[in-house]
This record gives structure tokens, C-alpha cells and sequence, in this order.
């Protein structure tokens, strides 16, 4: 994927987001629902953050520089890790408690239907940018799962999107269910309990997102399945084989391999070098995110010593 991939969702979920926000501010101020409040503010922090996924993506691309020789690939990495710690601080923390001052101090429900109205057409706008997640998303997560490509994806953009989207399909849902018994009991602690409800799904929703692009963060290496390619690609011709090797994604699309191959000790200079050549370019055409590779010749000291004691 591209460094402007998964934009499509994100133009989508913000879109939809910023329209969201401004209808239930306005259910608020009608109503005075807790569940109402707490979903504007969850739609306002989700649009600040599509505005964070797109800035990251446009500062990943620029040139490396001395102080970062690798280049600013993490930059997508680092707001999307930003973008889990609002989801939980704005959206989360601030939904526990006001659904416990509500609990704790409820007050009755103004023009209910208002807030049904609006949460009803929030649904319907929501399901629009899910879809468009899902399809962005079904392109390139192959054969995985939805649970593993979120856990797996080196791309941070469609993960958060796709949870985030999902976070707020299952909220408004249940903001009109506290809504509604509030209506069907005439009892408004049922909005608030509807509130901490939201507060717990985002929390969780944020925790699996903190987790997994600190990971990402840090530095992840290539996958088994890719590690395997690249192995593959590499002991071919005259490379005897990978004494050892790391991987790191700098970004999304940005692979550093650093590798000690078994080269047999015959070879002249200037075939060693077409050597090392020929299999970056191997790796490359396999694995196109390996822009960085890093090949350091050496004997295969088992393979000397197994010719040695023969010989003996």
C-alpha cells in the first residue's frame, strides 16, 4: 500500500464524523442525554483523529535528512499511537464520567425523539464509512482474518479506522438503547448507564490500538512468511547461505534488511560485488518493501570445517 492508502476510508470517516458531531451536539442541547454528549465528544475526538491519520501520512513523505537518515516513515506509526491515546482520553475517560454523574445525579430526557431521530441517521452515516473501510481494507489483508489483520497489518491508517469505526457503530447503538429505556421506563439512569457503556467499549477499543502501534512504534521486523522470501531469495546463485540475519520496518512500505551471507572464498572482488548486487536485486523484485538492504559477505565457517574434517 501506498503512502496515501486507506485515505479514501479516512476522507470517508471524517466526512462522516464531522457531520455526526454537529447533529448530536445539537441532540444534546435539545435533550440533555448523557449518552448524546458523550457520542459528540467520542465524534469529535474520531475526527480530530482522521485529521491526525492524514498528517501523518504527509509527513512520512518527506526527504530523509542528517539528523533522520532513514527517513520520517514512523511519522504514521507515531499519530496513529497518538490517535489511540485520544480515542481513550477524550473519548473513553470522558464517557465513564459523565455516565456516572448521570447515574449518580440523573435528570429526565427532553425531546427524546430528538435523540432518536439523530442517532438513527448518526447509524446510517457511520455504516457508510464502515463499509468503506471494509472494502479499503479487504484489498490488501489477503487471507487473514479481521482479528489478525488488525494484530498483523503494517499499514497503522485502516486498522484504526476500521476499529474506530466500529467503536462507534456499537456506541451509537447502545446510546440509543439507554436513550429508549430511558423512554420506555421513564427511568434517565439508564442513560447514563448506556454512557459508561460507551466509556468501557472505547477504552478497550483504545487499549488494543495503544498496544499494537507502540508495537509498530518500537519496531517490528518482517513476518515469518515474508522472512522466508527473503531468505529464499537470497541463498540462490553463488550465496551458500544466510549466516544470520535482522529486519525493521522504518514505515509502512520501508524495510531495512541487514544480512551475513556465506559467499565461497574463491570469488574475486568484483564477482563478490555483483554477487551482492544480483541478490538485493532478488529481494527487491520479491519484496518490494525492502528499499534498505545491508549485506555483509563472510565464509561459512560449518561449511569450512565440514570439508576440513573430511579431508582429515
Amino acid at each position: 500500500m501506498s503512502a496515501g492508502g486507506g485515505t479514501k476510508a479516512i476522507l470517508a470517516a471524517l466526512a462522516a464524523n464531522a457531520g455526526i458531531a454537529i447533529a448530536k451536539f445539537g441532540g444534546f442541547l435539545v435533550t440533555g442525554s448523557s449518552s448524546m454528549l458523550a457520542e459528540s465528544v467520542h465524534s469529535v475526538a474520531d475526527t480530530s483523529n482522521q485529521g491526525l491519520l492524514l498528517l501523518g501520512q504527509k509527513t512520512s513523505q518527506r526527504k530523509p535528512t542528517p539528523e533522520h537518515p532513514f527517513g520520517y516513515g514512523r511519522d504514521r506509526y507515531f499519530y496513529s499511537f497518538v490517535v489511540a491515546l485520544m480515542l481513550f482520553s477524550l473519548g473513553a475517560v470522558f464517557a465513564l464520567y459523565e455516565g456516572y454523574h448521570k447515574v449518580s445525579h440523573p435528570e429526565p430526557l427532553s425531546s427524546p425523539m430528538v435523540a432518536v431521530v439523530i442517532l438513527v441517521i448518526a447509524i446510517a452515516l457511520e455504516t457508510y464509512s464502515f463499509r468503506t473501510a471494509i472494502k479499503e481494507s479487504a484489498a490488501i489483508k489477503g487471507g487473514l482474518s479481521w482479528w489478525q489483520f488488525i494484530r498483523k497489518a503494517k499499514t497503522p491508517e485502516l486498522p484504526v479506522v476500521l476499529l474506530e469505526d466500529a467503536g462507534a457503530l456499537f456506541g451509537l447503538v447502545l446510546a440509543l438503547g439507554g436513550v429508549g429505556l430511558s423512554v420506555l421506563t421513564g427511568n434517565p439512569v439508564w442513560d447514563g448507564i448506556g454512557t459508561m457503556c460507551i466509556g468501557v467499549l472505547l477504552g478497550v477499543i483504545a487499549i488494543v490500538l495503544i498496544v499494537e502501534t507502540k508495537s509498530l512504534l518500537i519496531g517490528e521486523g518482517a513476518d515469518r512468511s515474508v522472512l522466508d522470501d527473503i531468505v529464499s531469495e537470497l541463498q540462490r546463485e553463488r550465496v551458500d547461505k544466510v549466516i544470520h540475519i535482522r529486519t525493521q520496518y522504518l514505515g509502512p512500505e520501508e524495510l531495512l534488511i541487514a544480512a551475513k551471507i556465506g559467499i565461497p572464498g574463491e570469488l574475486s572482488v568484483t564477482e563478490l560485488a555483483a554477487e551482492i548486487d544480483a541478490a538485493e536485486a532478488r529481494v527487491r523484485a520479491k519484496v518490494p518493501a525492502a528499499r534498505l538492504i545491508y549485506l555483509e559477505p563472510d565464509l561459512d565457517r560449518a561449511t569450512e570445517d565440514t570439508a576440513a574434517s573430511k579431508n582429515g
